[in-house]
């Protein structure tokens, strides 16, 4: 965390909760968000969530190719390429 402000008691966001939103987008940075002194939550803008979404979206599709080669779920890249052209020329098995 880059910034002081960025953690703020739930009891402070209750008493700006209009003010927060508009802050949070301007500045770009997440609020971590605390109860009882425990971090609880984190508050982002939409642009800097849709981001880190577009982000994270090829690692996730890399870990699900990873779990199917653990998992023995793969084949030979001739083997695929050859259904391929056997279901594009329309003589598919």
């Amino acid at each position: 965390m880059h910034n002081s402000n960025v953690v703020k008691p739930i009891s402070d966001l209750k008493a700006d909760a209009a003010a927060e939103p508009s802050k949070i987008a301007e500045d770009r940075e997440p609020l971590v968000i605390t109860q009882s002194g425990e971090a609880k939550a984190v508050l982002q803008d939409v642009a800097s969530y849709e981001q880190t979404q577009e982000t994270l979206a090829p690692l996730k599709l890399l870990a699900l190719g990873q779990q199917d080669i653990e998992a023995g779920r793969v084949r030979p890249a001739a083997e695929v390429i050859a259904r391929l052209r056997r279901t594009r020329s329309g003589s598919d098995d």
